[in-house]
């Protein structure tokens, strides 16, 4: 589920407004305002290192900065875990991209490497704790050999933490709005937050991005809710991201019933699994009740009552279960 995640996030940031979005609102730094947006362009991130070892699973884009046309490349990463290593490996894919850049002789008028920005975008619940930069992953030494430490840094961006030190929960873009939604506290919030995104996205060519937006609601949120079966049939049906608007909007309060059955239903059948297995262990001692413990947990509720009443009489604890 972790990697289908991954691709529905890189889906939506194939779009040139989600980058744009990121840059505007997340890169806080004096350069973003130079940045010739219109011009942001997606490129082929499989690139071929000389021991040929293949990456497919990158974004990458390039826009004019500045008056000159020079290369600014964005790698995003997307990570629900906090990997320890990460300083380490975004190195390791930034040089991989330099080395099929100087293949193509795509450099500056100065015939340099264009500057390259790698992004980690973490939308996992622990907050980021990892390394930014890889020199501080290096044993210091004494001496002249720390001159020669590789030192590189990624911008981090840690969606919990953005919106737990936020100051405003109404700027118009779209990326703090995927931010919202995957972290919303309830179905209200969530109500709210695809009201904006489908008025900001009304516009007939930006079709594409409210399927990518519905794609990741079918895929990532309604994985996490119990939604009754027939509302998650017609949100799969649905065509656009209004559609599913209006039906939250319509049916959130049943659901929330919904749930609440749910809940009193489980509640009953983990008591009587725990009661049945109490009754086992005293009758029959613990080792019956470890023997039966599978099958108990696995039955629905009335096999359980019904094995309860048995095993207040039965003599063996095959006759609780006994087919007869």
């Amino acid at each position: 589920m972790a990697q289908e995640n991954d691709n529905t996030y890189k889906m939506l940031f194939s779009y040139r407004r989600m980058v744009s979005d990121l840059l505007t609102g997340f890169v806080r730094e004096d350069w973003v305002q130079e940045l010739d947006l219109s011009t942001l362009e997606k490129v082929n991130a499989s690139y071929v290192a000389d021991e040929l070892r293949e990456r497919h699973d990158d974004l990458v884009w390039r826009v004019r900065w500045g008056e000159e046309w020079l290369y600014v490349y964005l790698l995003l990463e997307f990570q629900s875990t906090v990997d320890p290593y990460m300083a380490v490996r975004m190195p390791a894919y930034v040089s991989l991209l330099y080395q099929d850049l100087t293949r193509q002789g795509k450099l500056t008028d100065k015939g340099l490497l264009p500057p390259v920005l790698p992004v980690v975008l973490y939308n996992g619940e622990p907050r980021w704790s990892a390394a930014t930069d890889v020199d501080e992953l290096i044993e210091r030494v004494p001496g002249g050999l720390e001159r020669y430490r590789l030192s590189m840094q990624y911008l981090l961006l840690d969606e919990g933490q953005i919106l737990e030190q936020e100051t405003s929960t109404e700027l118009k873009n779209l990326v703090h709005a995927l931010f919202r939604l995957e972290y919303s506290r309830n179905e209200q919030d969530l109500i709210k937050v695809l009201a904006q995104v489908v008025e900001w996205l009304k516009a007939p060519e930006q079709r594409g991005l409210r399927r990518a937006f519905l794609t990741w609601f079918r895929r990532v949120y309604l994985r996490r809710k119990h939604v009754p079966e027939p509302d998650r049939e017609l949100i799969d049906q649905a065509q656009e991201l209004e559609e599913v608007h209006e039906m939250l909007a319509e049916r959130v309060d049943k659901w929330h019933e919904h749930w609440r059955q749910e809940g009193r239903q489980e509640g009953r059948q983990e008591h009587a699994v725990e009661t049945l297995l109490r009754l086992i262990e005293r009758k029959f001692g613990p080792e019956a009740k470890e023997a039966s413990r599978a099958r108990v947990e696995r039955a629905a509720i009335g096999e359980l009552e019904m094995w309860f009443d048995r095993a207040i009489d039965a003599e063996r604890v095959e006759d609780v279960f006994s087919t007869d």
